[in-house]
């Protein structure tokens, strides 16, 4: 079988040899992406202080700190909280149900205490095969939300303690059947999302046990907590390395439906988490990007990007949008056409990103002019006639370095038509000049003395374009600023 990694396709920028750098970047942005998902306070582990009916008797605090002296006795607390748990699941007598459901709200209650809860404690105290036992079928749905919360915490916790709940994971995915409550269902998917949200290698254990289909189906109704709990988890699962989960999530019935029923009529933070599965759908699986690009995607991208302010929603929809148009030069082509209103739409709210405060919006509007301006000339001619442009030279000498980086992509890349069959740039000299007499040079001259060789080269290779294009005076300049 092929490789179905999207990585695999990649426009070439301004030269092959730069082509070969960025086109590892998709990929790369993929399996990052979590550290930027914290920087955008959207956590890869979530602590559930609440629960999902938002009934949950566990007050949030403005402060989570707490003393050694209070650590202490909370973990203190947990052990005995645990003992108390062991001494009701062993007693069978009058109102044992009711025992074993207060013995798990105690511990649960105390799990959800602090934003550092004593996890150590309480699998020290022997807690996980109790709560296994309180999963088991029959079992009231009390008692199982109960216990599913506590496994949720505990899979909040330290990569140690996250994989300690392996020998729950059976019967969490079980949970999630149809015959399961919805806030058990959901509190369920919680538990397992974090521990997806672990690494690979439980990602891997998840996938082998066949949590990605029921959590697929999650997402079917418009059951807002529901959907948006189960989509979140779907996000942890499928973001690879390993293409695999994602083609296996756009291939499950009604998946696609729900993501686009969602993308349009969803409330924010809704729309946010189902975002970020299109993120890694569209970055990882091929098969997922091109059935993508056959719907109204694009259009429901664009129509978020322009509408919302909001920071947690408006980046992945950047992020989905750039990773369908980095696709092959084909799918750019078919998706982005000249001319037509949802092109245009696309270029505004570049531009829109280009101007906000947010320095990840600009520099991840940035990374996707840069893929479309590595397209055909009509492509580099709807960039460079925008007002992209102006906004674009100004981060060349102004912005951070990451975003100084992005944007020579795109002024590079407007400055040349795709490469002929002797391998070398043909010039578009109409672009080239225009961008060198308003003052481009020193931008690239910049990075060329930078630490970052890919950003060097990139520098030398603009530079090499300003030779090809006979321009003296700034070849000259150019030599009297490297002195």
């Amino acid at each position: 079988m092929a490789d179905d990694s999207a990585a695999s396709h990649r426009r070439d920028p301004i030269k092959s040899s730069v082509g070969n750098v960025a086109a590892q970047r998709r990929r790369q942005n993929a399996v990052t992406v979590g550290k930027e998902r914290r920087e955008s306070l959207v956590r890869a582990k979530r602590l559930c202080r609440v629960g999902p009916s938002a009934d949950g008797d566990v007050p949030v605090e403005g402060n989570d700190m707490i003393t050694d002296e209070e650590e202490f006795l909370l973990e203190a607390q947990t052990s005995s909280a645990v003992e108390d748990l062991k001494s009701t699941v062993a007693y069978q007598g009058k109102g044992a149900m009711q025992k074993r459901v207060n013995a798990l709200r105690e511990l649960r209650r105390l799990l959800s205490k602090s934003e550092f809860p004593p996890i150590e404690a309480a699998l020290k105290a022997g807690a996980i095969p109790l709560l296994v036992q309180c999963l088991s079928f029959g079992s009231q749905d009390e008692q199982l939300l109960e216990a599913a919360w506590c496994l949720t915490n505990i899979a909040a916790g330290k990569p140690e303690e996250t994989k300690a709940l392996l020998p729950a994971l059976p019967l969490l995915i079980a949970h999630l059947g149809e015959k399961s409550s919805l806030p058990v269902a959901e509190q369920c998917a919680w538990a397992l999302g974090n521990v997806a949200g672990e690494g690979e290698e439980l990602r891997n254990v998840l996938l082998s046990q066949g949590a990605l289909p029921p959590l697929a189906r999650m997402m079917l109704p418009n059951k807002g907590s529901t959907v948006r709990t189960a989509a979140w988890a779907l996000s942890n699962l499928i973001k690879g390395p390993d293409p695999k989960a994602a083609t296996e999530l756009i291939r499950v019935d009604g998946v696609l439906d729900a993501i686009l029923r969602h993308l349009r009529k969803s409330d924010e933070e809704l729309a946010t988490e189902v975002a970020w599965v299109v993120v890694y759908l569209s970055a990882l699986s091929n098969f997922a990007t091109g059935v993508l690009v056959k719907t109204d995607v694009l259009h429901l991208l664009v129509e978020r990007l322009a509408t919302s302010n909001s920071l947690q929603l408006l980046i992945p929809v950047l992020r989905s949008l750039g990773n369908l148009v980095a696709g092959d030069s084909h799918t750019t082509s078919t998706i982005l056409v000249p001319g037509l209103e949802i092109t245009d739409g696309v270029i505004k709210v570049l531009v829109k990103c280009l101007k906000s405060e947010h320095r990840v919006l600009k520099k991840e509007a940035s990374w996707v002019l840069s893929n479309i301006a590595a397209g055909s000339v009509e492509h580099k001619q709807l960039i460079y006639s925008s007002e992209a442009v102006p906004l674009l030279l100004h981060l060349l000498s102004t912005a951070p370095f990451d975003i100084r980086k992005e944007v020579a992509y795109v002024l590079g890349n407007l400055c040349v038509a795709p490469t002929g069959g002797d391998g070398k740039p043909n010039l578009i000299q109409e672009h080239l000049v225009s961008l060198v007499q308003r003052g481009c040079l020193s931008g690239f001259i910049d990075l060329v003395r930078s630490a970052d060789v890919e950003a060097a080269r990139l520098g030398l290779q603009f530079m090499e374009l300003v030779d090809m294009g006979e321009f003296t005076y700034a070849a000259h300049l150019f030599s009297l600023l490297l002195i």
